[in-house]
């Protein structure tokens, strides 16, 4: 359907896609501005929609401890666990003493601190149970990688260091305190005590780390822990009846020796058969749905197969602007799910590897309308994709781009969106070309 727009409004909608136009290319400018000239808005041409599977996310040096698992009835079941070295900015005792004070101090106990970062996904009103567990290897990527990726882990002991269950308080500032066992901190401390352990290297190769993993089979969330979380060694210092408490601490001081391995079960959803990384899955085949998750690598595909059909519309004629609005999909958000502020959106090839952005100046995002209707009809995420369109219509290669659409902090978090397609009952995805001819 083409609607014939009175040329009262041209000069409104060439102000509108001024800034989507990238400097030296198709630019609108007085050549335009004729009486003669039409503009035409074309709201039907064909938009295809998938779910791909991105290659692997860098997870490494995030700033946050993710763990965590729930059960999501469209993406399967997610978990994220993480891993972890610590060191120490010294390796002795109470410094205030002569080593002669030494056979005085004895241990008490040790606990790992974590401390929310504010960050959660799911429902955080069920009983979370988290467990700590020993490294068997140290935490350095693979031989011919320099990375820890979602998928990335390290072996480690099956026994538990400590373990506690606890109720999701992640937007307070208080702490959940793990107690891990004596057997274990006794060790650590004869070690420093005895002088066995005096730098990082003797340290790391004694102790090579942690992993914290969700142990909740009734678990519904994901919550996030700041890398300033330490474990902390109690100890004491003995003189006749007086007694002195002292506590060393051992933190993640090296952000690339942190990183968290986010994983998701598919096989019971309709994206079980989603391909990887370089092919993609229709959203005819997932109820004219398609599939959106940070985490796990999982993001939307939207392709324009006939755009090139436009530039036979007129001998002269551009796209001055264009409008995508995605929409999500109605009772699939909510307080515990909820909707993100804005999409990253990027350029990317046919085997799915991105090449950019939208325009020279960074990222671009699609931005939600948050005005919600009776319906929840103008709900939705809109880009301005003008030039892209423009570029893709008038080039002379026969390779096409594609828009791919991602959640931000697609790295760090476990967020999740479901929009539709054209054929969506309730949530056509929209596409909106205002063309000119001249």
């Amino acid at each position: 359907m083409y609607k014939v727009l009175l040329f009262l409004f041209l000069g409104v909608v060439i102000a509108s896609c001024s800034s989507d136009v990238d400097a030296g290319e198709f630019v609108v400018g007085s050549d335009y501005l004729s009486v003669s000239n039409k503009v035409v808005l074309i709201d039907t041409l064909t938009v295809d929609v998938s779910t791909i599977n991105l290659d692997s996310l860098i997870t490494f040096s995030q700033n946050r401890i993710l763990v965590g698992n729930y059960d999501d009835l469209y993406f399967g079941k997610i978990k994220s666990e993480s891993y972890f070295q610590l060191s120490s900015t010294g390796y002795t005792l109470n410094t205030d003493y002569s080593d002669t004070d030494a056979p005085t101090y004895v241990f008490d106990s040790i606990r790992m601190i974590l401390r929310p970062d504010k960050y959660y996904y799911g429902d955080t009103t069920k009983v979370q149970t988290i467990s700590i567990h020993r490294l068997l290897e140290k935490v350095k990527p693979s031989e011919d990688d320099d990375y820890f990726y979602n998928g990335s882990s390290l072996k480690y002991d099956a026994e538990s260091l400590g373990s506690v269950s606890f109720k999701p308080k992640p937007i307070s500032k208080d702490t959940v305190v793990v107690s891990i066992k004596d057997l274990f901190g006794e060790a650590l401390f004869q070690k420093i005590k005895k002088r066995e352990i005096t730098n990082f290297d003797e340290f790391t190769e004694y102790f090579k780390g942690l992993v914290i993993k969700s142990t909740s089979n009734g678990s519904s969330s994901v919550v996030g822990f700041n890398t300033s979380s330490v474990l902390r060694l109690y100890y004491s210092k003995y003189l006749g009846d007086a007694e002195e408490s002292f506590y060393k601490d051992f933190n993640i001081l090296d952000g690339t020796k942190q990183f968290n391995n986010i994983t998701l079960d598919r096989s019971a959803t309709s994206i079980k058969d989603l391909p990887d990384f370089t092919s993609s899955l229709s959203s005819l085949k997932t109820g004219n749905k398609a599939y959106i998750q940070s985490g796990t690598g999982i993001a939307c595909r939207i392709d324009f197969p006939n755009i090139k059909q436009l530039k036979y519309l007129s001998e002269n004629g551009a796209i001055v602007d264009a409008q995508l609005i995605v929409k999500p999909i109605n009772n699939t958000y909510s307080d515990a799910y909820p909707l993100v502020d804005s999409l990253r959106v990027f350029v990317g090839d046919k085997l799915n590897r991105i090449t950019g952005t939208l325009s020279n100046g960074g990222s671009t995002y699609a931005v939600l309308n948050k005005q919600k209707d009776e319906f929840n009809e103008d709900v939705g995420y809109s880009v301005s994709i003008g030039s892209f369109l423009q570029n893709e219509m008038i080039k002379k290669s026969d390779s096409k781009l594609s828009l791919i659409l991602t959640l931000p902090n697609i790295s760090k978090t476990v967020n999740r969106l479901l929009v539709g397609d054209q054929k969506n009952s309730s949530n056509k995805i929209q596409l909106k070309i205002y063309y000119i001819s001249y």
